[in-house]
């Protein structure tokens, strides 16, 4: 009964291959969770140093620079879900085995930068499929309540996962956490395997260059989506340094140490569980410069640390900022699915997800040191005012300002055509 009002509620739910990504996006973001907290721990407490913990994180972030756009061309081509398996499979072997390293105690820090790189070839790998794949499998009508409800799954197991994986880190040690990401993302594979979704047919002569410079061509050719991504390259360097790399080192410093941390990872959960709700029924008029104005508030993450606010404070920050990203994500998400031709989607993402993340390494390297330098709080208060910095210059943009929600795919002439028409 419970199941059929579902259904009547949101008709997405009565697509099997849907079910079944959704299955998968549960356990996936449950098990990665696991790893957020594990990892850092693991540094943190074989050195101490959060210059050490940058060039992890760091080593974690590097293979984006190459691999994602490979995936992009590769998840065009063939069933995105056959990408994300194999995504999956080199998270979770890498993440396994630092977690028996750690466990064993035999864990050094080269290990932890070697086997992270591998974690980060398979998330590289991972994102441009994974934004192939829905629009693959449900129809345009219902793209919307898809990307809400799907993430709302995602948020509601990366909110249980990081709440126990605080725990688990906190009573028996990080090397578990990390095995349990290991093992929960080999049990994704089944659901995977039973989608039914195709690769599009590879064109004659086509090939992997020109793959590349086919989706670049379509990158540049939208000034909101290439200007929002230039946004965010800057605005995720800065949190990445300021919040990721130097928030353990503040929770296990001033708020209580790993619990802390679990405890302000299901927070931001439950905030982008909340913004899954807001979404399924909400559009803005204008959803790209809600992104642009969303991405300013990212400053509140550094911000709340340096600020040294009590823990309930930065949790309650970290819903509010979770919701407001959550918004802006699916809006994102469903932007580029209305207005890239389907066949171009997975390179498309690539160059955004490339383009979104390529400056997170130097911000991993640099937060680190800077930090050891000059303290930890006035480190966070340069990455929140460079986030607020790089914001205001995106809105500068006319497009980014102006284009309005589309029902379909629509070129920048269009797009510029209905910014400028009167409501």
């Amino acid at each position: 009964m419970l199941w059929r009002t579902l259904a009547r509620r949101f008709p997405v739910l009565a697509i099997r291959d849907f079910r079944l990504l959704l299955a998968d996006r549960f356990l996936a973001p449950a098990a990665v969770a696991f790893s957020l907290v594990g990892v850092s721990f693991a540094v943190l407490d074989l050195t101490g140093s959060t210059t050490d913990l940058a060039y992890v994180l760091a080593a974690q972030i590097a293979p984006s620079l190459v691999f994602t756009l490979i995936s992009g061309v590769i998840a065009d081509r063939v069933p995105p879900q056959r990408v994300i398996i194999a995504a999956n499979v080199v998270i979770a072997v890498s993440e396994g085995l630092l977690g028996v390293l750690v466990i064993s105690g035999q864990a050094r820090l080269w290990h932890m930068i070697v086997l992270e790189t591998m974690t980060g070839v398979g998330m590289a790998v991972f994102y441009p499929a994974s934004q192939a794949l829905l629009p693959k499998i449900v129809p345009d009508s219902l793209l919307q309540q898809a990307n809400a409800v799907s993430r709302l799954a995602m948020n509601g197991a990366q909110m249980g996962g990081a709440a126990v994986a605080g725990v688990v880190v906190a009573a028996f040690g990080p090397g578990w956490a990390l095995a349990v990401c290991g093992i929960g993302l080999l049990g994704t594979i089944p659901m995977l395997l039973a989608i039914r979704a195709t690769g599009l047919e590879r064109t004659a002569g086509a090939g992997m260059i020109a793959n590349l410079r086919d989706g670049w061509s379509e990158f540049v050719s939208h000034t909101w989506l290439w200007a929002v991504v230039v946004q965010f390259c800057v605005v995720l360097m800065a949190w990445y340094g300021g919040f990721m790399v130097l928030g353990p080192a503040v929770a296990k410093a001033e708020l209580g140490g790993p619990t802390a941390w679990g405890a302000i990872a299901a927070s931001e959960a439950l905030g982008l569980i909340v913004g899954g709700v807001v979404s399924l029924r909400f559009t803005p008029r204008r959803p790209i410069r809600a992104v642009a104005l969303i991405g300013a508030l990212l400053a509140v993450s550094p911000l709340s640390l340096a600020m040294h606010w009590p823990l309930a404070a930065v949790c309650l920050a970290a819903v509010v900022l979770g919701a407001s990203m959550e918004v802006m994500i699916v809006q994102w998400s469903v932007a580029l699915a209305r207005n890239v031709p389907a066949e171009r989607l997975a390179r498309v993402s690539a160059y955004d997800a490339l383009g979104s993340v390529m400056a997170m390494p130097l911000g991993a390297l640099i937060a680190g040191p800077i930090a050891e330098k000059i303290g930890l709080s006035p480190t966070q208060y340069g990455a929140a005012a460079l986030i607020v910095v790089a914001s205001a210059l995106t809105l500068l943009s006319r497009q980014v300002r102006t284009m309005r929600a589309t029902a379909g795919p629509a070129e920048d002439g269009r797009e510029a055509a209905a910014a400028s028409t009167p409501r």
